[in-house]
């Protein structure tokens, strides 16, 4: 072999762990008897929130900044992908004293 491309698999295996990119995860909060669980959640941008409605009438998950306002039918779920950084409080339409907060990192 000669020795430039010897090299240039060197770099190749040091910069390919770099160029290959994160995947993102699923983070599931449950909404049943009327409270959102957990309460509190860190993640990540590209990451997806699922939220599974676990009671017999309907929720929202609704961006205090509004930032997404997703519904959930009783006992469904539906996602959303988080698009920016930051931290989102966010709560039920329908029952404003479910509260919960997504912290969002880069």
């Amino acid at each position: 072999m000669k020795p430039g491309r010897l090299a240039s698999i060197a770099l190749a295996i040091i910069f390919l762990p770099m160029a290959v990119p994160a995947h993102a995860a699923t983070i599931e909060i449950t909404m049943e008897n009327l409270v959102i669980s957990p309460t509190e959640v860190s993640a990540k941008v590209g990451d997806t929130i699922r939220w599974v409605n676990k009671d017999v009438f309907a929720h929202t998950a609704t961006a205090k900044n509004g930032d997404f306002d997703v519904t959930l039918q009783p006992e469904k779920s539906a996602t959303f992908v988080l698009k920016k950084a930051g931290a989102v409080d966010y709560y039920c339409r329908y029952h404003p004293n479910m509260k919960a907060t997504l912290k969002v990192e880069p």
